[in-house]
């Protein structure tokens, strides 16, 4: 199955949400793979907010998509696989 394929991917990603997390842990995971302090990254995220076309769309589409580094979990696989 395609989406299935496409989690397997997500699950493979070097970028994982955490593990310094204050909302969805979004920018700590990227401050970790990167090896950021996660307050650059969050005041470098702040300013994207005032960007149309970044702001809280590629947070939100990041926190679906981004496993969690914790338990590999994907909050949209959840979500679409719970509902099939």
């Amino acid at each position: 199955m395609a989406s299935n394929r496409f989690f397997e991917a997500l699950h493979r990603s070097p970028v994982k949400r955490g593990p310094s997390r204050v909302l969805g842990g979004v920018c700590g995971g990227i401050a970790h793979k990167l090896g950021w302090r996660p307050s650059i990254v969050r005041v470098l995220t702040a300013i994207a907010f005032l960007l149309p076309v970044f702001g809280l769309g590629w947070y939100l589409a990041a926190w679906l998509l981004l496993p969690k580094a914790d338990d590999d979990s994907i909050i949209a696989e959840r979500l679409f696989t719970s509902n099939s």
